[in-house]
């Protein structure tokens, strides 16, 4: 049975065995992502590297989950060599799956900082100026978490309009409409939930009524401005390509 070392530890482990077998045979954790005991390991994750010294003295990394223990073989699992590893493979890995909340909970359980969650939002400001200066409702605001900016909102400004999510590039705003509610949200935070109204000719839910409540107030000193039914945006363009028809019409009888 082959004689090597662990940490400074001499280990017996079975002949052709791997060392991160033998490793977690003695309590000894390393990370791994791709490996199965039930499939032959290849090293793609790269995350079970161990320092191994050669004869030379010289130091290297090597995937313990490939590598096979033999007499006399020298490793090392926790190093800053190892740990500047580990850095390389986690965020190779958070590239390809930046919002795997397994792959970041491994990482800050072996110390490697994950970095910000990828929330898709790119930082371009439209959806907090749209908000402001066009909708005038002023619902979201830059604010500085932990050294970087994110988007959030303002408490009880937002109206349920969408408009910001409309016009955000990335999808990071998403709508939901459940029925009579609409909750509008940006990562895990929610910007608004909102009462829809249903319009009064198909009975489909179509707008908030805190935007509908806000149209009314900014529209009020209009001329034009008189009550009327509650049209959705499709039964609103049928019935003006209605009286346009109808119009025509007449103006040609």
């Amino acid at each position: 049975m082959p004689r090597m070392i662990i940490n400074g530890n001499e280990v017996e482990a079975d002949e052709g065995v791997s060392v991160l077998q033998a490793a977690r045979s003695k309590g000894i954790r390393i990370p791994t992502l791709c490996y199965h005991e039930a499939l032959k390991p290849i090293g793609a994750c790269k995350l079970c590297g161990v320092e191994v010294r050669g004869r030379t003295g010289k130091q290297r990394i090597l995937l313990s989950c490939i590598l096979k223990v033999k007499e006399g073989l020298d490793v090392t699992t926790e190093s800053d060599l190892v740990t500047k590893s580990r850095q390389t493979a986690f965020r190779n890995l958070l590239t390809m799956a930046p919002q795997s909340r397994f792959i970041r909970n491994l990482a800050e359980e072996y110390g490697v900082d994950p970095g910000p969650v990828a929330d898709g939002c790119v930082r371009c400001r439209l959806c907090i100026r749209v908000c402001k200066e066009i909708v005038g409702a002023g619902a979201l605001k830059m604010e500085t978490r932990d050294g970087m900016s994110f988007v959030v909102p303002e408490k009880g400004r937002c109206i349920g309009c969408g408009t910001c999510a409309n016009i955000c590039p990335t999808d990071a705003i998403q709508i939901m409409d459940m029925g009579s509610t609409r909750t509008i949200s940006i990562r895990d935070e929610i910007i608004g939930v909102h009462v829809l109204e249903r319009c009064h000719a198909c009975g489909r839910y179509f707008a908030s009524q805190k935007f509908l409540k806000h149209v009314e107030e900014k529209t009020t000193q209009h001329t034009a401005a008189k009550d009327h039914p509650l049209y959705c945006p499709t039964c609103t363009k049928l019935f003006s390509n209605r009286i346009t028809s109808s119009l025509r019409f007449k103006r040609m009888g």
